[in-house]
Protein backbone atom coordinates (compact mmCIF):
# COMPACT_ATOMS: atom_id res chain seq x y z
CA UNK A 1 0.00 0.00 0.00
CA UNK A 2 1.50 3.24 -1.31
CA UNK A 3 1.57 5.82 1.86
CA UNK A 4 0.06 9.51 1.55
CA UNK A 5 3.32 11.95 1.40
CA UNK A 6 3.41 14.22 4.73
CA UNK A 7 0.45 12.24 6.33
CA UNK A 8 2.78 9.94 8.72
CA UNK A 9 3.90 11.76 12.35
CA UNK A 10 4.76 10.91 15.75
CA UNK A 11 1.70 13.27 16.53
CA UNK A 12 -1.31 11.87 15.78
CA UNK A 13 -3.58 13.53 12.60
CA UNK A 14 -6.60 14.25 15.22
CA UNK A 15 -4.94 15.78 18.19
CA UNK A 16 -2.88 17.83 15.56
CA UNK A 17 -6.68 19.22 14.08
CA UNK A 18 -7.76 19.58 17.47
CA UNK A 19 -4.87 21.46 18.11
CA UNK A 20 -5.40 23.80 15.53
CA UNK A 21 -9.37 24.05 15.94
CA UNK A 22 -8.74 25.15 19.59
CA UNK A 23 -6.63 28.38 18.57
CA UNK A 24 -8.30 29.39 15.72
CA UNK A 25 -10.42 32.56 16.27
CA UNK A 26 -11.62 33.59 12.85
CA UNK A 27 -12.99 31.32 9.73
CA UNK A 28 -12.73 32.34 6.50
CA UNK A 29 -14.65 29.95 4.22
CA UNK A 30 -14.00 30.09 0.48
CA UNK A 31 -16.92 27.89 -1.60
CA UNK A 32 -17.04 27.95 -5.12
CA UNK A 33 -19.29 27.31 -8.65
CA UNK A 34 -19.22 24.04 -8.44
CA UNK A 35 -20.37 23.67 -4.88
CA UNK A 36 -22.99 25.89 -5.27
CA UNK A 37 -24.98 25.52 -8.12
CA UNK A 38 -26.64 22.35 -9.86
CA UNK A 39 -26.38 20.36 -12.84
CA UNK A 40 -28.59 23.22 -14.28
CA UNK A 41 -26.30 25.88 -13.49
CA UNK A 42 -28.61 27.32 -11.32
CA UNK A 43 -27.74 28.27 -7.20
CA UNK A 44 -29.02 25.09 -5.03
CA UNK A 45 -30.81 26.36 -2.32
CA UNK A 46 -30.42 23.44 0.07
CA UNK A 47 -26.68 23.81 -0.33
CA UNK A 48 -26.66 27.63 0.63
CA UNK A 49 -29.24 26.76 3.19
CA UNK A 50 -26.88 24.13 4.96
CA UNK A 51 -24.05 26.06 4.74
CA UNK A 52 -25.46 29.18 5.82
CA UNK A 53 -26.76 27.10 9.00
CA UNK A 54 -23.14 25.86 9.77
CA UNK A 55 -21.78 29.96 9.81
CA UNK A 56 -23.81 30.64 12.16
CA UNK A 57 -23.03 28.13 14.68
CA UNK A 58 -19.43 29.08 14.12
CA UNK A 59 -20.85 32.76 14.53
CA UNK A 60 -22.44 31.55 17.76
CA UNK A 61 -19.06 30.07 18.94
CA UNK A 62 -17.85 33.40 19.08
CA UNK A 63 -15.78 33.47 16.31
CA UNK A 64 -15.16 35.60 13.31
CA UNK A 65 -16.60 34.19 10.30
CA UNK A 66 -16.55 35.33 6.47
CA UNK A 67 -17.90 33.66 3.75
CA UNK A 68 -15.86 34.41 0.38
CA UNK A 69 -18.61 33.15 -2.17
CA UNK A 70 -18.32 32.34 -5.91
CA UNK A 71 -21.45 31.35 -7.60
CA UNK A 72 -22.54 35.24 -9.01
CA UNK A 73 -21.93 34.21 -12.92
CA UNK A 74 -23.39 30.56 -12.15
CA UNK A 75 -26.22 31.69 -10.76
CA UNK A 76 -26.61 34.32 -13.85
CA UNK A 77 -26.45 32.07 -16.19
CA UNK A 78 -29.20 29.84 -14.49
CA UNK A 79 -31.64 32.58 -13.96
CA UNK A 80 -31.20 33.41 -18.13
CA UNK A 81 -31.75 29.95 -18.75
CA UNK A 82 -28.33 30.48 -20.88
CA UNK A 83 -26.52 26.97 -22.34
CA UNK A 84 -23.27 28.19 -21.09
CA UNK A 85 -21.24 29.92 -19.55
CA UNK A 86 -20.76 33.65 -21.87
CA UNK A 87 -17.23 34.41 -23.60
CA UNK A 88 -17.71 37.68 -24.11
CA UNK A 89 -16.10 40.24 -21.17
CA UNK A 90 -20.04 42.53 -21.70
CA UNK A 91 -21.78 39.88 -20.90
CA UNK A 92 -20.03 37.90 -18.08
CA UNK A 93 -20.16 41.40 -16.49
CA UNK A 94 -23.64 41.33 -17.34
CA UNK A 95 -24.40 37.65 -16.15
CA UNK A 96 -21.86 38.62 -12.47
CA UNK A 97 -24.65 41.27 -12.28
CA UNK A 98 -27.40 40.05 -12.20
CA UNK A 99 -26.28 36.62 -10.61
CA UNK A 100 -25.25 38.47 -8.09
CA UNK A 101 -28.41 39.68 -6.32
CA UNK A 102 -29.46 35.84 -6.48
CA UNK A 103 -26.30 35.26 -4.27
CA UNK A 104 -26.63 37.67 -1.95
CA UNK A 105 -30.61 37.24 -1.50
CA UNK A 106 -30.15 33.22 -0.69
CA UNK A 107 -27.69 33.78 1.78
CA UNK A 108 -29.30 36.52 3.14
CA UNK A 109 -32.90 34.05 3.33
CA UNK A 110 -31.05 31.39 5.20
CA UNK A 111 -28.96 33.53 7.70
CA UNK A 112 -32.10 35.32 8.80
CA UNK A 113 -33.57 32.37 9.79
CA UNK A 114 -30.48 31.96 12.09
CA UNK A 115 -31.05 34.86 13.68
CA UNK A 116 -28.17 36.92 11.36
CA UNK A 117 -27.48 39.14 8.36
CA UNK A 118 -25.87 38.66 5.40
CA UNK A 119 -23.43 41.42 4.83
CA UNK A 120 -22.60 41.96 1.33
CA UNK A 121 -18.68 42.85 0.70
CA UNK A 122 -17.43 42.61 -2.91
CA UNK A 123 -13.67 43.43 -3.72
CA UNK A 124 -11.12 43.71 -6.51
CA UNK A 125 -7.36 43.01 -6.14
CA UNK A 126 -6.88 46.27 -6.36
CA UNK A 127 -8.72 47.10 -2.76
CA UNK A 128 -5.86 44.61 -0.97
CA UNK A 129 -2.97 46.25 -2.76
CA UNK A 130 -2.84 49.46 -0.92
CA UNK A 131 -2.02 49.70 2.53
CA UNK A 132 -4.49 52.12 3.19
CA UNK A 133 -7.57 49.89 1.32
CA UNK A 134 -6.04 46.99 3.27
CA UNK A 135 -6.91 48.26 6.38
CA UNK A 136 -10.00 49.53 5.64
CA UNK A 137 -11.06 46.08 4.42
CA UNK A 138 -9.86 45.00 8.03
CA UNK A 139 -11.88 47.51 9.88
CA UNK A 140 -15.02 46.74 7.82
CA UNK A 141 -14.79 43.28 8.63
CA UNK A 142 -14.46 43.23 12.15
CA UNK A 143 -17.44 45.75 12.39
CA UNK A 144 -19.94 43.66 10.58
CA UNK A 145 -18.74 41.02 13.39
CA UNK A 146 -19.25 43.28 16.04
CA UNK A 147 -22.70 43.67 14.86
CA UNK A 148 -23.45 40.29 14.31
CA UNK A 149 -23.66 39.79 10.98
CA UNK A 150 -21.71 37.36 8.58
CA UNK A 151 -19.71 39.34 6.01
CA UNK A 152 -20.15 37.28 2.55
CA UNK A 153 -17.30 38.41 0.14
CA UNK A 154 -17.22 37.87 -3.48
CA UNK A 155 -14.63 38.73 -6.43
CA UNK A 156 -16.44 42.30 -8.21
CA UNK A 157 -17.42 40.17 -11.03
CA UNK A 158 -19.04 43.07 -12.82
CA UNK A 159 -15.89 45.20 -12.93
CA UNK A 160 -12.66 43.40 -12.52
CA UNK A 161 -11.65 42.09 -15.90
CA UNK A 162 -9.12 39.60 -14.76
CA UNK A 163 -11.15 37.25 -13.04
CA UNK A 164 -13.69 36.81 -15.28
CA UNK A 165 -11.50 36.11 -18.43
CA UNK A 166 -9.05 33.90 -16.31
CA UNK A 167 -9.00 29.99 -16.31
CA UNK A 168 -8.77 30.30 -12.77
CA UNK A 169 -10.48 32.95 -10.42
CA UNK A 170 -8.74 35.32 -7.94
CA UNK A 171 -11.64 34.09 -4.96
CA UNK A 172 -9.26 30.99 -3.97
CA UNK A 173 -6.45 33.80 -3.60
CA UNK A 174 -8.99 36.61 -2.70
CA UNK A 175 -9.89 34.00 0.15
CA UNK A 176 -5.84 33.50 1.53
CA UNK A 177 -5.39 37.50 1.12
CA UNK A 178 -8.51 38.34 3.31
CA UNK A 179 -7.29 35.21 5.95
CA UNK A 180 -4.17 37.82 6.54
CA UNK A 181 -6.67 40.75 7.33
CA UNK A 182 -7.22 38.19 10.62
CA UNK A 183 -6.01 36.87 13.69
CA UNK A 184 -5.84 33.42 14.34
CA UNK A 185 -7.75 32.72 11.14
CA UNK A 186 -8.44 28.90 9.88
CA UNK A 187 -8.89 29.18 5.65
CA UNK A 188 -11.82 26.64 4.96
CA UNK A 189 -11.64 26.11 0.81
CA UNK A 190 -14.84 24.33 0.01
CA UNK A 191 -14.07 21.89 -2.87
CA UNK A 192 -16.34 19.49 -5.27
CA UNK A 193 -13.82 16.75 -4.07
CA UNK A 194 -12.93 15.27 -0.96
CA UNK A 195 -9.47 17.04 -0.73
CA UNK A 196 -5.98 16.46 -2.31
CA UNK A 197 -5.24 12.75 -3.53
CA UNK A 198 -2.01 11.36 -3.85
CA UNK A 199 -3.12 10.31 -7.66
CA UNK A 200 -5.94 10.83 -9.90
CA UNK A 201 -9.07 11.59 -7.29
CA UNK A 202 -11.49 9.24 -9.88
CA UNK A 203 -8.47 6.22 -9.24
CA UNK A 204 -9.40 4.22 -6.84
CA UNK A 205 -6.37 3.58 -5.54
CA UNK A 206 -5.93 6.84 -5.42
CA UNK A 207 -5.78 7.93 -1.37
CA UNK A 208 -6.79 11.41 -0.27
CA UNK A 209 -3.94 13.01 2.00
CA UNK A 210 -4.98 13.95 5.34
CA UNK A 211 -1.89 16.25 6.29
CA UNK A 212 0.48 18.21 4.38
CA UNK A 213 3.33 19.24 6.80
CA UNK A 214 4.79 22.10 4.32
CA UNK A 215 4.13 22.79 0.37
CA UNK A 216 7.03 21.02 -1.75
CA UNK A 217 7.08 20.59 -5.31
CA UNK A 218 6.19 17.27 -4.64
CA UNK A 219 2.58 17.97 -2.93
CA UNK A 220 2.02 20.50 -6.51
CA UNK A 221 3.51 17.33 -8.52
CA UNK A 222 -0.03 16.09 -7.33
CA UNK A 223 -2.46 18.58 -9.01
CA UNK A 224 -4.94 17.27 -11.45
CA UNK A 225 -7.38 19.73 -12.51
CA UNK A 226 -10.57 19.23 -14.93
CA UNK A 227 -12.10 21.91 -17.18
CA UNK A 228 -15.63 23.18 -16.41
CA UNK A 229 -18.01 25.28 -18.14
CA UNK A 230 -19.11 27.57 -14.84
CA UNK A 231 -15.98 27.57 -12.51
CA UNK A 232 -12.59 28.86 -13.23
CA UNK A 233 -11.08 27.45 -9.93
CA UNK A 234 -8.96 23.86 -9.87
CA UNK A 235 -6.61 22.43 -7.24
CA UNK A 236 -3.75 24.10 -8.40
CA UNK A 237 -5.77 27.29 -7.61
CA UNK A 238 -6.47 26.00 -3.95
CA UNK A 239 -2.99 25.17 -3.15
CA UNK A 240 -1.39 28.20 -4.39
CA UNK A 241 -4.13 29.53 -2.11
CA UNK A 242 -2.97 27.29 0.79
CA UNK A 243 0.68 28.30 -0.15
CA UNK A 244 -0.08 31.93 0.87
CA UNK A 245 -2.18 31.47 3.63
CA UNK A 246 0.23 28.97 5.45
CA UNK A 247 2.71 31.34 4.67
CA UNK A 248 1.07 34.19 7.02
CA UNK A 249 0.45 31.67 10.04
CA UNK A 250 -2.87 30.30 8.66
CA UNK A 251 -3.70 26.31 8.71
CA UNK A 252 -5.69 25.65 5.87
CA UNK A 253 -8.14 22.74 4.78
CA UNK A 254 -9.38 21.85 1.45
CA UNK A 255 -12.56 19.85 1.87
CA UNK A 256 -15.57 18.39 -0.08
CA UNK A 257 -17.98 21.01 0.16
CA UNK A 258 -20.85 18.76 -0.69
CA UNK A 259 -21.12 17.38 2.55
CA UNK A 260 -24.02 18.45 4.37
CA UNK A 261 -22.31 19.07 7.41
CA UNK A 262 -18.42 19.65 6.82
CA UNK A 263 -17.79 22.43 8.30
CA UNK A 264 -19.57 21.01 11.61
CA UNK A 265 -17.05 17.95 11.10
CA UNK A 266 -14.05 20.09 10.99
CA UNK A 267 -14.60 22.09 14.01
CA UNK A 268 -15.21 19.15 15.87
CA UNK A 269 -11.55 17.89 14.78
CA UNK A 270 -12.37 14.88 12.94
CA UNK A 271 -10.43 13.75 9.70
CA UNK A 272 -12.41 15.77 6.65
CA UNK A 273 -10.53 16.76 3.41
CA UNK A 274 -6.81 17.96 3.69
CA UNK A 275 -5.37 20.01 6.39
CA UNK A 276 -2.19 21.99 5.30
CA UNK A 277 -0.25 23.15 8.60
CA UNK A 278 0.93 26.67 8.63
CA UNK A 279 4.55 27.93 8.19
CA UNK A 280 6.64 28.03 11.56
CA UNK A 281 8.18 30.82 10.35
CA UNK A 282 5.28 33.15 8.91
CA UNK A 283 5.03 36.99 8.31
CA UNK A 284 2.85 39.81 10.34
CA UNK A 285 1.31 42.65 9.88
CA UNK A 286 3.16 45.23 7.16
CA UNK A 287 5.41 42.27 6.01
CA UNK A 288 1.98 39.99 6.05
CA UNK A 289 0.45 42.63 3.50
CA UNK A 290 3.65 43.16 1.40
CA UNK A 291 3.99 38.89 0.51
CA UNK A 292 0.57 38.45 -0.11
CA UNK A 293 -1.98 41.34 -1.34
CA UNK A 294 0.60 44.38 -2.48
CA UNK A 295 1.01 44.71 -5.87
CA UNK A 296 4.16 44.12 -7.24
CA UNK A 297 5.46 47.30 -9.53
CA UNK A 298 8.94 45.51 -10.59
CA UNK A 299 11.41 42.98 -10.27
CA UNK A 300 14.95 42.98 -9.15
CA UNK A 301 17.25 40.12 -10.51
CA UNK A 302 19.46 38.73 -7.77
CA UNK A 303 22.69 37.02 -7.87
CA UNK A 304 23.17 33.74 -5.43
CA UNK A 305 25.13 35.67 -2.62
CA UNK A 306 22.49 37.89 -2.25
CA UNK A 307 19.38 35.47 -2.96
CA UNK A 308 21.28 33.22 0.12
CA UNK A 309 21.71 36.61 2.50
CA UNK A 310 18.08 37.54 1.93
CA UNK A 311 16.74 33.76 2.17
CA UNK A 312 18.96 32.16 4.00
CA UNK A 313 19.91 35.08 6.60
CA UNK A 314 16.92 37.13 6.47
CA UNK A 315 19.90 40.43 5.62
CA UNK A 316 18.99 42.99 4.11
CA UNK A 317 18.87 43.54 0.31
CA UNK A 318 22.60 45.36 -0.83
CA UNK A 319 22.81 47.10 -3.89
CA UNK A 320 25.75 44.98 -4.91
CA UNK A 321 23.60 41.90 -5.16
CA UNK A 322 21.24 43.07 -7.80
CA UNK A 323 22.22 42.05 -11.64
CA UNK A 324 19.17 43.81 -13.42
CA UNK A 325 16.18 45.56 -12.96
CA UNK A 326 12.68 45.23 -14.85
CA UNK A 327 9.71 47.63 -14.48
CA UNK A 328 9.16 51.39 -13.58
CA UNK A 329 8.56 52.18 -9.81
CA UNK A 330 9.34 54.91 -7.45
CA UNK A 331 10.37 54.87 -3.60
CA UNK A 332 8.40 52.59 -1.47
CA UNK A 333 6.84 50.44 -3.71
CA UNK A 334 6.61 46.78 -3.65
CA UNK A 335 9.21 44.94 -5.68
CA UNK A 336 9.93 41.30 -6.75
CA UNK A 337 13.25 39.94 -5.75
CA UNK A 338 14.43 37.10 -7.93
CA UNK A 339 17.00 34.12 -8.33
CA UNK A 340 18.73 33.51 -11.63
CA UNK A 341 16.31 31.25 -12.40
CA UNK A 342 13.64 34.30 -12.40
CA UNK A 343 11.96 32.53 -9.45
CA UNK A 344 10.60 34.49 -7.13
CA UNK A 345 12.57 34.26 -3.54
CA UNK A 346 11.32 37.29 -1.66
CA UNK A 347 9.21 40.66 -2.20
CA UNK A 348 9.97 44.11 -0.01
CA UNK A 349 10.01 47.87 -0.06
CA UNK A 350 12.52 49.48 -2.37
CA UNK A 351 13.83 52.59 -0.80
CA UNK A 352 15.34 53.54 -3.90
CA UNK A 353 12.97 54.34 -7.45
CA UNK A 354 13.37 52.11 -10.54
CA UNK A 355 16.32 54.53 -12.53
CA UNK A 356 18.39 55.08 -9.23
CA UNK A 357 18.26 51.08 -9.20
CA UNK A 358 19.57 50.96 -11.92
CA UNK A 359 21.98 53.03 -11.76
CA UNK A 360 23.76 51.72 -8.32
CA UNK A 361 23.06 47.53 -9.13
CA UNK A 362 26.27 45.44 -8.77
CA UNK A 363 27.95 48.54 -6.98
CA UNK A 364 29.05 48.29 -3.26
CA UNK A 365 26.75 50.40 -0.45
CA UNK A 366 30.01 52.90 -0.31
CA UNK A 367 29.07 53.95 -4.04
CA UNK A 368 25.62 54.99 -4.17
CA UNK A 369 26.65 58.68 -2.78
CA UNK A 370 29.38 58.66 -5.58
CA UNK A 371 26.81 57.63 -8.00
CA UNK A 372 23.58 59.20 -7.37
CA UNK A 373 24.95 61.99 -5.42
CA UNK A 374 22.95 61.30 -2.39
CA UNK A 375 22.80 57.79 -0.14
CA UNK A 376 19.89 58.03 2.11
CA UNK A 377 20.10 54.26 2.87
CA UNK A 378 22.53 52.04 2.56
CA UNK A 379 20.27 48.96 1.48
CA UNK A 380 18.30 48.83 -1.29
CA UNK A 381 15.41 46.86 0.91
CA UNK A 382 15.66 46.59 4.59
CA UNK A 383 15.23 43.25 5.48
CA UNK A 384 12.31 44.85 8.11
CA UNK A 385 10.50 45.60 4.98
CA UNK A 386 11.05 42.19 3.14
CA UNK A 387 9.05 39.34 3.40
CA UNK A 388 10.63 35.87 1.76
CA UNK A 389 7.98 33.71 -0.12
CA UNK A 390 7.05 30.72 1.20
CA UNK A 391 9.04 31.26 4.47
Amino acid sequence: MKSSPQSADITPIDVVRSGIIAQTTAVVVKVGTRVLTGPDGRLDGHRIGVLSEQLARLADSGRQVVMVSSGAVGAGVGKLGLRCRPTGLAQLQAVAAIGQTDLIQAYERSLSRMGRHAAQVLLTATDLRRRSGYLHVRNALTQIHAYGAIAILNENDSVSVGELMTTFGDNDKLAASVSGLLNRALLVILSDVEGLYDGPPTEPTSRRVSLVRELTPEIFALVRDTASTTSKGGMASKLYAAEVATSQGHPTIIAPGRDDTVLDKIFEGRDVGTLFLPNARHVRGRRRWIGSAAHVEGHLLLDDGAVRAVVDRDSSLLSIGIRSVSGQFGRGAVVSLRDSQDREVARGLTNYPSEEVVKIAGLPSDRIAEVLGHRPYEVVVHRDNLVVIGA
